[in-house]
């Protein structure tokens, strides 16, 4: 996810966008840890995109 798209969500759908990415995040590890995963690379990406909305999020709520 880009961050000018980031910065169009309202802080209630960054919110939620935060948790969906969080899970999804969370399963593609595991299944990682099971077996390797194709493109390994999708979880730098998740890792980066949780952190983009996390920094989205503390400056609409400051």
């Amino acid at each position: 996810m880009k961050k000018a798209d980031i910065k169009n969500l309202s802080a209630g759908d960054i919110q939620n966008k935060l948790a969906e990415t969080k899970a999804q995040y969370s399963k593609l590890k595991l299944a990682h840890k099971i077996s390797p995963i194709e493109n390994p690379i999708q979880i730098r990406d998740l890792r980066k995109t949780i952190a983009r909305l996390n920094t989205e999020l503390n400056t609409k709520q400051q």
